[in-house]
């Protein structure tokens, strides 16, 4: 199939050109009619599968078909994209500002961390599509600064990641103030209960799409695991590390405190890394992520928060220096690895405390990973 196939206007054909993309995703041919059409959506797709291309350019389309720019006048916010960090809200931004090339549409992102002038400033010069985290999002509801009273399309990105957040309440809130007639649709990694209830509560006969149930792990990546010592995890990472030293590597912590500490530990043995999480400034999460992304810094130490907004095609290994307690959360870090066609590599460390753990990844993956021995 090609894009062509898809109904879409030239102004997006002639994007989509430029980008390079021929063949749209999965979740692109099922998803994209389906939003046209304007129907709610329920889309359970994991990162990297091309799901902002399959809700940002429908959305571009609908609001394009429907123009409502008067001169002079500043415009409503029209379609709100609701994500959870800052460096998925930036992505968003970056991919939807690519495919509106063509287009008369504004695009503006929100997010906490920085001085919300410079992003006051674009919303009062009125914008067609906001992307934002929910937290800004209310400040400046709150400051009553931005209004949603005119919102035609919503929708919530990584929705299972929101919630694991805690961001319930605030997006609560946010639906309170959007209007009851509009088109919803809602994206998420993983689909459990609570997460499909509450799905439903907001959605309108939704039409459910699902390419990548939540137990399918990358095919090309080689999955294997080492039973180890707490207190040895850096030793093993080291060896490891200095072994594919030509490679780029995310090593994944649970916790900042970790992710911070790794870097210290891996820095006393020669090795340059740099960690994203939660508590380091916008400024800093970009400029590792930029050197990352180009080659210039060969280690990412990440949290799983953090790491949402990493989509790198080439990236050879990712290590669990940390099992995580929860086994989706598993799926998603290998999927990291092993995308466009290419084979992948991930490498788990488990102590005695996360053997539990271990037998719950398998569990879900439905398969036992392979053992390696120290040394080997």
């Amino acid at each position: 199939m090609e894009f062509k196939q898809l109904n879409l206007i030239p102004p997006l054909l002639k994007a989509i050109a430029e980008t390079g993309y021929t063949t749209p995703t999965a979740i692109q041919q099922k998803a994209i009619p389906v939003i046209l059409s304007g129907q709610d959506l329920i889309g359970c797709a994991q990162t990297g599968t091309g799901k902002t291309a399959a809700f940002a350019l429908p959305l571009l389309q609908r609001l394009s078909e429907k123009n409502v720019h008067a001169h002079g006048k500043i415009m409503p916010i029209r379609a709100l994209i609701l994500t959870p960090t800052r460096e998925l809200a930036i992505q968003i931004g970056e991919n939807i500002n690519l495919y509106r090339k063509h287009l008369k549409l504004n695009y503006s992102t929100i997010f906490g961390g920085v001085n919300q002038d410079r992003q006051v400033k674009e919303i009062k010069k009125g914008v067609d599509i906001l992307v934002a985290t929910p937290g800004r999002l209310l400040d400046l509801m709150n400051q009553k600064l931005v209004y949603l009273d005119k919102i035609e399309v919503l929708i919530l990105d990584e929705a299972d990641n929101m919630l694991d957040m805690g961001f319930i309440h605030d997006i609560k809130k946010i639906l309170a103030k959007v209007p009851a007639k509009r088109q919803t649709l809602f994206f998420s990694a993983t689909m459990p209960p609570n997460i499909r209830k509450f799905a439903h509560g907001i959605l309108h006969k939704p039409v459910e799409v699902d390419v990548t149930p939540v137990s399918s792990t990358a095919e090309k990546v080689n999955q294997s695991v080492y039973f180890i010592e707490k207190k040895e995890k850096i030793k093993l990472l080291t060896s490891l590390l200095k072994q594919f030293k030509q490679d780029r590597t995310i090593v994944f912590s649970r916790t900042k405190h970790g992710a911070d500490k790794i870097v210290k530990l891996l820095a006393k043995n020669g090795l340059r890394a740099a960690a994203i999480h939660g508590n380091k400034s916008q400024n800093a999460r970009q400029k590792a992520l930029g050197e990352f992304k180009e080659n210039h810094l060969k280690i990412l130490i990440a949290t799983d928060i953090a790491a949402r907004g990493i989509d790198i095609e080439q990236l050879p290994m990712v290590i669990n220096y940390d099992l995580p307690n929860v086994p989706e959360t598993y799926v998603h870090r290998i999927g990291r690895t092993g995308r466009a066609g290419l084979e992948g590599n991930a490498i788990s460390f488990c102590d005695v405390e996360e053997r539990p753990y271990l037998s719950d990844i398998e569990k879900l993956i439905g398969l036992k990973i392979k053992v390696n021995k120290i040394g080997k």
